[in-house]
């Protein structure tokens, strides 16, 4: 009992401690890019090595997270740049929204779920992305499509996303392990998600 024990904690403290150097790579190579040019590379090179590391694949992060962000660099600021310019101006309206009082209410709960819609399809194409190998441009309309034929799947990612920045908001020294510990747990729930779907799809039989 006290070895399985054992064996539980350091698991999770090996994962703790993956989530924190995730969060570091992400940091750094978003700083690297100048935020701007920086964030869409560090976010793929992110996401590529926790599907690494869901797989049990052995890996040195560094250089692994370095030679992903080179190779990703235009497909990567392709991908996240336009959503998190769609995200800025949604949270930007809806603080503009919120200062107007009462007559802003309708429209901040609409923009507060278009932020929720953006997120959980951000939720699945971010993972889509370093899992199959799809053109840039079908990226959005898979992950858009997956996120609404799955609508518990979407609930729960969005309920986890939302559990961590609760989480942090409470506790904010979770920060240095926030980002890599939700890429992680986004990656990992996406690929069994993805792994269920191909086998549904697969022939009956087969």
């Amino acid at each position: 009992m006290t070895s399985t024990w054992s064996i539980r904690f350091y698991e999770a403290a090996d994962e703790v401690f993956q989530a924190a150097r995730l969060t570091l790579l992400w940091t750094l190579g978003t700083l690297a890019g100048g935020v701007v040019l920086g964030l869409g590379p560090a976010t793929v090179a992110a996401y590529t090595l926790a599907r690494r590391h869901a797989l049990g694949e052995s890996f040195r992060p560094w250089p692994a997270f370095a030679a992903t962000y080179r190779r990703e660099f235009g497909r990567g600021s392709l991908l996240v740049l336009p959503l998190a310019g769609v995200a800025l101006l949604l949270v930007t309206n809806y603080f503009s929204f919120a200062a107007l009082g009462p007559p802003g209410t309708l429209p901040r709960l609409i923009t507060l779920v278009a932020l929720a819609v953006l997120a959980t399809i951000t939720a699945y194409l971010l993972p889509m992305a370093v899992h199959y190998d799809l053109r840039t441009r079908d990226c959005l309309p898979k992950a858009s499509l997956f996120a609404l034929t799955r609508p518990a799947a979407s609930v729960l990612l969005l309920f986890v996303l939302t559990a961590i920045g609760y989480a942090v908001t409470a506790y904010p020294v979770l920060v240095v392990a926030a980002v890599g510990g939700w890429i992680q747990l986004d990656t990992w729930l996406c690929l069994r998600l993805f792994a269920e779907n191909e086998a549904r799809r697969e022939p009956r039989g087969a």
